[in-house]
């Protein structure tokens, strides 16, 4: 043990660090891997300044595309989707028209799903932020406020942008009640408040199976795509 001890304390230990550097290379036959070399740490040292420009450039480049107008496109498509509860002492509004059941759906506006499932899909078509966003529930302004406001808003919106509607499909997931007496009604309101032909507006309706609160009858839903064609 002791020479051992004294062995170790007696191998040398370099004085200085080797300051020798071995290249950096793939020994590959690949030429694009060949192409990598070991370049001199001085290329990759940026100064504090250099790198202060560089980060406000890179912010300055991300805000002008924030802001920058949506690209025009010959066509765009856009996808909406909503979903209610349903409860007592609520009326039950479908695509603006009252339908008698013995609930309806709990929401800040009237709670029409088709409505804002349809403004959804034409906000998300023309690049804009949500439903949520433009009308939030926490404005007290919005309180019981017909759906049809913001259609209205979002119908501006699509010719302020150059756009008219090619066509639309909606498709409404409910238990109960059955739409089929009021489909034509709710349909031709959609027309009305979208300024758009019959031809081009398509509403359906199916049940959930009495799978979950769909089927339970406890919230209804609706999913939208829209087609917007430039004008």
């Amino acid at each position: 043990m002791a020479m051992a001890s004294s062995l170790f304390i007696s191998t040398p230990f370099p004085s200085k660090p080797i300051s020798k550097q071995i290249p950096f290379s793939f020994p590959s036959s690949n030429p694009l891997i060949r192409s990598f070399t070991h370049k001199p740490s001085r290329n990759l040292v940026v100064s504090s300044s250099a790198a202060a420009t560089n980060a406000i450039e890179a912010e300055t480049q991300t805000s002008n595309s924030a802001t920058t107008p949506a690209k025009s496109l010959p066509f765009r498509v856009g996808h909406g989707f909503d979903l209610h509860r349903l409860e007592p002492g609520y009326p039950l509004i479908i695509g603006g028209i009252n339908i008698p059941h013995d609930r309806g759906c709990e929401a800040h506006s009237d709670g029409d799903v088709l409505l804002h499932c349809v403004v959804d899909a034409i906000l998300g078509a023309l690049g804009l932020p949500d439903i949520g966003q433009i009308f939030p529930d926490t404005d007290p302004k919005w309180k019981g406020a017909p759906s049809s406001v913001f259609m209205e808003e979002a119908v501006r919106l699509m010719h302020e942008a150059g756009y008219e509607l090619g066509n639309l499909d909606a498709t409404l997931i409910l238990q109960r009640p059955k739409v089929s007496p009021h489909k034509e009604a709710i349909r031709a309101n959609l027309c009305k408040l979208l300024g758009a032909d019959p031809s081009v507006v398509n509403l359906k309706a199916k049940t959930h199976e009495k799978v979950d609160s769909l089927g339970e009858n406890r919230s209804i839903a609706a999913h939208t795509v829209v087609l917007l064609m430039k004008k």
